[in-house]
């Protein structure tokens, strides 16, 4: 697999200004921007702007886009991101299955992967799994580019600073393994990152323009929230926020794998399990309140396979139970909606190692 060299140097982009004026080439898009706007909109004087973008269009993140037409005086060159210039892989860790993508630098994804996973089959078997199709993605870049990193998202809880997971519900024995530097040597020293799959959801809907402040709600195997507030997401001081299906709804309810009794998720599977959608809606709703009372969100998301399977339902059954809180409250509703896309984990945890590149939260 190829070394870490170029992807290392673009994970450290150095300087904020750099940041910046990638990010915004990176919006810009195909039709690029030129040095003048990007001076204009940075702060950052002509001369550095100048500096910075010879320095990208020598490292090949830039390249010029033809001329524009100005005001006066000789057109203006503008520039634009080469989205091939760099790619990350992101994995989504499931207790059942594996889903990766390749993504260039905006995000665009080039390759998939999709295979079952036994998430208890031990920390070495599934190490060797994940190795194996991060490595025949980045065979898939046929020019050589450099891979900047590999993001891993899974259920929590985790320390994503340090890339340490913590009891995992339901496999426990996965408590206090380094994923990151046990991942980061099998691949040869590239640069990993890892965080819970609604975080990383979170995180790609806030790059990919979800404004505001908002709770992503993930049902499949388990039940986790991802939340954004004032446009970052929110890991908190110990990076374990989120942990929304462990929120204890009915004292003296049913265990759950978590070691208590009465979660959320346990009584949101355990209705699942009997075909009651709608009641496990409800209770999905329940906890959404919870949520909105506590932080005054703006939006909550839904996702996962098993919202999936019944959009219209879930959709249904915590909109009712959220206007219901309006109601008593007097306060104004909370919207509600479902996000798909089988990939989306697996995208998002993409942009854990892209989103930095440009200034974002990764």
């Amino acid at each position: 697999m190829r070394g870490p060299g170029g992807g290392a140097n673009l994970l450290a982009l150095r300087s904020h200004n750099t940041t910046l004026v990638l990010d915004l080439l990176r919006t810009a898009g195909a039709e690029g921007i030129s040095r003048l706007e990007l001076a204009e909109r940075t702060g950052l004087t002509p001369q550095a702007v100048s500096k910075i973008t010879a320095r990208l269009r020598e490292e090949g993140l830039a390249a010029e886009a033809g001329r524009r037409a100005s005001t006066g005086g000789k057109p203006r060159t503008v520039l634009r991101l080469v989205p091939e210039a760099g790619h990350a892989v992101g994995v989504h860790l499931d207790r059942d299955e594996l889903r990766a993508v390749l993504a260039d630098l905006d995000g665009t994804v080039m390759a998939r992967r999709h295979a079952p996973l036994d998430l208890g089959a031990g920390a070495e078997a599934v190490l060797a799994r994940v190795a194996s199709v991060v490595e025949e993605l980045a065979a898939a870049v046929v020019d050589a580019r450099p891979l900047l990193g590999v993001g891993v998202a899974l259920p929590g809880p985790l320390d994503h600073r340090r890339g340490v997971l913590h009891r995992v519900t339901g496999f426990p024995e996965w408590d206090g393994f380094p994923l990151r530097d046990a991942l980061s040597e099998r691949l040869g020293s590239v640069p990993v990152v890892v965080d819970k799959d609604t975080n990383a959801v979170a995180l790609g809907l806030a790059v990919g323009g979800e404004g505001g402040s908002f709770a992503y709600l993930h049902l499949g195997t388990g039940l986790g929230a991802g939340l954004v507030i004032g446009g970052s997401v929110h890991r908190g001081p110990r990076t374990g926020a989120g942990e929304f299906g462990h929120q204890v709804v009915q004292l003296d309810g049913p265990p759950c794998g978590c070691g208590d009794r009465g979660c959320v998720e346990a009584l949101c599977l355990a209705a699942v399990a009997r075909g009651e959608l709608a009641e496990a809606a409800r209770v999905l709703g329940t906890g959404a309140a919870n949520l909105v009372g506590l932080l005054d969100i703006d939006r909550v998301l839904v996702g996962g396979r098993t919202v999936e399977g019944a959009p219209g339902v879930f959709v249904r059954g915590v909109r009712g139970v959220l206007e219901a809180r309006a109601r008593r409250t007097g306060e104004g509703s909370v919207g509600v909606r479902v996000v798909t896309g089988e990939g989306r984990v697996a995208e998002g945890a993409a942009q854990l190692v892209l989103a930095p590149v440009f200034g974002q939260d990764g």
